[in-house]
């Protein structure tokens, strides 16, 4: 279950007009919505694509030490965050799963590729136009370690790629060389594509994907609550809270605010508008940028993302320490909201797949909201193409 306050400390920053004057475009937002041509993510998945998923998920698991994923954005952030939600923090017994393709440092590729030469592992690698360019050098180089080592057949069972349905360099390496291959549908954008083989494949490996599956859909009665908070923050950032800061209490949710920042970020920015979304972990930065929060340039708001009951239980004191760090975290809303913080909750009952699968489909219609808010696209992304036209030049020079 979860629950949402998007009332308690926020509502005292803009009148009951002015929000019942948002709520009234509801309607119109969900029109535009409605008619846009990239909602695939909306649609739910055939059991055919599923059972293949389950399939190539069980055949790597009983065929490798490991898998390595390549991808950037969109095409890793999701499986990324959702897998480090659920691993444990020491001595983790899942299969395991290396999310490559993030960097171009030279560093860091040197030891993957001293740590991968010995072991037996396959690549899923995923981009929709093939032509990424930090995902593109990490699959050369990782293939090239295959290569070294196995014939051109052996190397079909190594690699599987997850691309555009018809166009893209990946596609046609997928049609000249017969791997294994999924699609991301074209009416399904990177950071809205979690519900697609690019995720459900890394995750089938270690996690019960129909759950998934159902956990996400079940995120479709959350379209009133999705609308409110695309709502609220608009009006926050009428009011002068132009930066949104995802606080959560445990460090393995962090990755889920770096999905979340990339899903806020690419949707909002643009045409000089959006909020900017950034992320703390309490209570750790409590005693760093709660400083800034608390007392500084009020230029911002937090959404808190609480888990009510972890299931795990270790007593300090004679009290449960969960209990202590809740007491600690509704502390701080109150006292971030006397500093002219506004806080929005969003709580689960417990961190498991369904909840947050809930979550991002709530997320992911409060992104497009607020897009269709902000009178802009909610569905591309142009200003990450000029830094990489700016690559292409200095290059080809």
């Amino acid at each position: 279950m979860i629950k949402f306050d998007f009332k308690t400390y926020v509502n005292n920053y803009f009148s009951s007009e002015e929000l019942t004057d948002i709520l009234n475009k509801k309607k119109d937002v969900i029109s535009k919505f409605s008619s846009s041509n990239m909602i695939g993510w909306t649609r739910e998945l055939d059991q055919e694509t599923i059972a293949e998923i389950k399939k190539t998920g069980s055949y790597i698991k009983n065929n490798f030490d490991l898998l390595v994923v390549i991808g950037i954005g969109g095409s890793f952030l999701g499986s990324y965050a959702f897998d480090k939600m659920f691993r444990k923090y020491f001595n983790d017994d899942k299969f395991e799963i290396i999310y490559a393709g993030t960097t171009l440092s030279s560093k860091y590729l040197d030891e993957l590729v001293n740590y991968l030469k010995d072991k037996n592992f396959c690549i899923n690698v995923i981009s929709k136009s093939g032509t990424t360019m930090e995902t593109t050098i990490t699959y050369k180089i990782l293939k090239d370690v295959l290569k070294r080592k196995y014939d051109s057949e052996e190397l079909k069972k190594h690699i599987i790629i997850t691309t555009d349905k018809e166009s893209g360099k990946l596609r046609q390496e997928v049609n000249k060389k017969g791997y294994k291959s999924f699609i991301i549908p074209n009416d399904i954008g990177g950071r809205y594509s979690f519900i697609t083989p690019a995720h459900l494949l890394p995750l089938s490996i270690n996690y019960d994907i129909d759950k998934i599956v159902k956990g996400y859909f079940h995120g479709k009665r959350l379209i009133d609550s999705a609308y409110l908070y695309a709502a609220t923050r608009y009006l926050l950032f009428k009011h002068g809270k132009f930066i949104e800061n995802f606080s959560v209490e445990e460090e393995n949710i962090s990755y889920f605010c770096e999905w979340l920042k990339q899903l806020f970020g690419e949707t909002e920015g643009k045409n000089g508008k959006g909020i900017y979304p950034t992320s703390t972990i309490y209570t750790r930065d409590l005693h760093s940028l709660g400083q800034f929060i608390q007392d500084g340039n009020k230029i911002l708001f937090e959404t808190f993302l609480r888990v009510k009951d972890n299931n795990n239980y270790i007593e300090y004191d004679n009290r449960n320490l969960n209990e202590i760090n809740n007491v600690v975290i509704d502390s701080v809303i109150r006292a971030h909201s006397t500093g002219n913080v506004p806080c929005l909750e969003i709580e689960m009952d417990e961190l498991n797949t369904e909840n947050i699968a809930s979550l991002i489909y709530f997320f992911q219609l409060a992104a497009a909201f607020s897009g269709y808010l902000f009178e802009i696209n909610p569905f591309n992304q142009p200003g990450v193409e000029i830094y990489k036209e700016e690559v292409r030049k200095s290059l080809a020079n």
